[in-house]
């Protein structure tokens, strides 16, 4: 039996990306005619990159779940592949900031790791559901319920699926986007009923990981010294912090009116992506972030009532991450931005400029379309 069209997160999701497009107008119009000479060149760029993505989810939200999980190691390892390319320079591998996370190719750049997102959750999806499948027959079956099989078939693999994600990422280094995908990918497990010891041993493994980044690259207990104490480098690794909060307290209740921000006039860095949540709350007050967040958690709402009712194993763990995904960005965008959580560097869903994240925050939502009408 085939259900509707879930009217709700569509409506949701049309409204996040409207008012995300007409409040990013007014943020983009100084900078459209500082570089480029129009005050309409990020505004276009981003709708470009709206029409691209609701072309991609819409193409996601026609594909048939079983073919999704038939293909997904093969979108998978490509998205591996093209991960690997952007370490070769010959083939448009881009730097920026330090970081090789980008390629160019005629002319148009895209981060490859923002695919990965949508790409590892339908290959863990497919994985779970395959091993853990009712219908499996044989030695296996048994085993699982013994719990050796969900050791050696479940959480073996899983743990290889995830430290092959965390060496490409560190070595890009793409921190942010990995505790993105593995947050992501740990809720998928979770969701797949296997032991709570499995999820204990992950978040060991996870914090030892960390004091390893921390103890090779310094700088990132540079920058949590700096998130606990801000106004050590209030002209450094602070400034950031600082000017957000000086943008969302001038807002006060109602804000300033949209349009009328201060900061955005060279005073905050990143104000059309990483701080744009800051700039919210200058203009729209604590009422507007309140309500952002409530839709965000609706959103989070929405997505789990449709992994809940989904009668398929493979698209239910697929709900669960791609919720988990996007609402995770957006919480620790928001608490970074508000000094709850140290800089994370990630654009706010449906809202940040950028092209790829919000492609994949669209096939995202395709793809929970699909599942919603198809469970």
């Amino acid at each position: 039996m085939h259900k509707r069209l879930n009217y709700y997160l569509l409506g949701l999701v049309v409204f996040l990306v409207g008012f995300g497009a007409l409040f990013l107008a007014t943020l983009s119009s100084l900078s459209s005619l500082n570089f480029f000479g129009n005050t309409n060149h990020y505004l276009f760029a981003h709708l470009a990159r709206i029409a691209a993505g609701i072309v991609a989810g819409a193409v996601f939200y026609k594909l048939p779940l079983h073919f999704l999980k038939k293909v997904s190691p093969f979108l998978f390892f490509l998205n591996l592949f093209v991960l690997a390319i952007v370490f070769i320079p010959f083939f448009g591998g881009t730097n920026f900031w330090g970081a090789t996370r980008w390629l160019s190719i005629g002319g148009i750049t895209f981060q490859p790791s923002e695919f990965l997102k949508i790409t590892a959750i339908l290959y863990l999806a497919a994985l779970i559901s395959n091993r853990l499948s009712e219908h499996t027959k044989g030695a296996l079956v048994q085993s699982v319920k013994r719990g050796y099989g969900n050791f050696i078939h479940v959480f073996v693999p899983f743990l290889i699926l995830l430290g092959v994600i965390s060496v490409i990422l560190i070595l890009q280094p793409d921190i942010s986007t990995l505790g993105i995908i593995a947050i992501s990918l740990i809720a998928m497990y979770f969701a797949a009923k296997t032991p709570l010891w499995h999820v204990l041993v992950l978040g060991l493994v996870g914090v030892g990981g960390a004091f390893l980044l921390i103890y090779f690259k310094p700088y990132r207990a540079q920058r949590l010294l700096v998130f606990l104490h801000p106004e050590t480098e209030p002209l450094g690794i602070g400034f950031q912090i600082k000017q957000s909060l000086i943008a969302i307290g001038s807002g006060g209740w109602f804000g300033k009116g949209i349009g009328m921000s201060v900061q955005k006039f060279g005073f905050l860095p990143q104000a059309m992506t990483d701080s744009m949540f800051a700039i919210l709350g200058e203009e729209t007050g604590i009422i507007g972030c309140t309500i952002l967040i409530l839709l965000f958690m609706s959103f989070f709402y929405l997505g789990y009532k449709i992994a809940v009712r989904a009668t398929d194993k493979f698209a239910k763990f697929t709900a669960i991450g791609i919720t988990f995904m996007i609402v995770f960005q957006a919480f620790l965008n928001i608490t970074s931005t508000i000094g709850l959580f140290p800089i994370s560097g990630l654009p706010l869903p449906f809202f940040s400029y950028g092209g790829s994240h919000l492609i994949t925050e669209l096939i995202g939502v395709g793809l929970l379309l699909n599942i919603s009408k198809s469970s």
